[in-house]
């Protein structure tokens, strides 16, 4: 159906853990105002479909846009520049080494601001202390050149944000969490939308129903990464960085 079917509902902070059907909202997808980052919301968001996203002064805004954007093996597209950087190597890989840092760095240096605020970075901690929020960092020596970091449901995977400080290393991260997680048992690696940078690397749009439909089946797949080693599938050292490993 077109147009807005439904207002945003508004959630009090201590609201019962309940967000509304993403499919009873317009294509720009704001679908509750309010509530509050607790590791129980956020995972039943994700659960749903839906993503916190605002700036720092505003209350949290809860988002299931129309279309969704998905990437997945079949689909990677890894340019024979890449391909030569993943070959050479040069870089080391690390699994849940550093995701305060990686989460910090990809909040850094953003053009208009950040969605990665304070109550940001202390809610995904929470998540990452309890198994369920993960970072792939990637060194140059002892220095963190790129990483991603991201939120796992089961089988989804919701993939926040990436930086990088050296040339295509956020992008060897983006490869090479899509082909560890996918040998791992992941089934759905959400992006949110298809920008041109994630275009290039073969990301495509689902419609909102569609992607509902998997995450629903996705999140219901036991999927265990706690032992995840992250893998180039081309020859390159795997090492560690400096940072110390989350219990």
């Amino acid at each position: 159906m077109k147009g807005l079917r439904r207002q945003p509902a508004f959630l009090r902070p201590d609201a019962p853990l309940r967000f509304p059907d993403p499919r009873q909202f317009d294509r720009e997808g704001l679908v509750a105002v309010g509530g509050d980052l607790s590791t129980e919301r956020l995972l039943l968001a994700y659960e749903s479909g839906i993503f916190p996203w605002y700036a720092e002064g505003y209350v949290p805004l809860w988002w299931s846009p129309d279309p969704r954007a998905l990437l997945d093996p079949a689909h990677l597209h890894v340019s024979r520049s890449l391909r030569r950087t993943l070959r050479a190597g040069g870089f080391s890989l690390t699994w849940n080494r550093c995701f305060p840092r990686v989460m910090a760095e990809c909040g850094r240096r953003r053009k208009g601001g950040t969605w990665v605020i304070a109550e940001m970075l202390e809610a995904y901690a929470r998540l990452h202390e309890q198994g369920s929020a993960h970072s792939l960092e990637v060194w140059a020596g002892d220095e963190l050149a790129g990483g991603i970091y991201g939120v796992q449901v089961g089988g989804l995977f919701a993939a926040e944000s990436m930086f990088h400080r050296v040339t295509d290393m956020s992008k060897v991260a983006l490869v090479v969490m899509v082909r560890s997680l996918f040998a791992a048992g992941i089934v759905v690696f959400d992006v949110q939308f298809v920008t041109s940078h994630l275009g290039s690397l073969g990301a495509y749009e689902v419609p909102r129903e569609d992607y509902l439909r998997r995450v629903a089946a996705a999140a219901a797949v036991p999927v265990d990464l706690t032992r995840l080693v992250p893998a180039v599938a081309e020859p390159a050292a795997h090492g560690r960085g400096p940072c110390r490993p989350r219990p």
